[in-house]
């Protein structure tokens, strides 16, 4: 009986080291924008602010952070303090609760004026406009923004 037991362990031992630790995916809670900034539904506009696509995201020309793609897509989160973490902990000001978002993956931030979006040593990576960052980078209107799963953009 023993010797089945020490057998048991081998077996189960070498199965988690060979084929890792399941994840499982963590459920959307109703407080998985806890701590964020109040989502704002999404209203349609007549003329979106696309026509400034391009420009510098500046403190005076951004108000709004936009979903545009994943699970919150169509959240419209007013950008209201100088700096913002995403990620998937609850601390963070954008929640995005998927397996590809790190716990603190980027932190959007204003720096003399402009806004800026800085990968925080994420697995997964973050991308503006389709382009690994690395470090930081700057922002423009209507670019899009991926983290994990999610793609927002900046807008006036």
């Amino acid at each position: 009986m023993l010797l089945w037991f020490f057998v048991f362990a081998v077996v189960y031992s070498l199965r988690a080291d060979l084929f890792g630790v399941r994840v499982r995916k963590m459920p959307q809670t109703a407080d998985a924008t806890a701590g964020s900034a109040p989502p704002v539904a999404a209203a349609p506009k007549a003329a979106p602010a696309r026509s400034r696509a391009g420009e510098p995201a500046t403190a005076t020309s951004v108000k709004t952070l936009v979903i545009t793609s994943g699970p919150k897509a169509g959240l419209e989160i007013p950008l209201e303090s100088e700096s913002m973490t995403i990620g998937r902990s609850s601390e963070s000001g954008l929640v995005i609760r998927d397996d590809y978002t790190s716990s603190h993956h980027a932190r959007l931030q204003l720096r003399g004026g402009q806004w800026v979006i800085q990968d925080l040593d994420s697995t997964n990576g973050t991308f503006l406009n389709g382009q690994r960052v690395s470090g930081t980078a700057a922002v423009t209107i209507g670019t899009p923004i991926k983290v994990g799963a999610t793609t927002f953009e900046l807008r006036a």
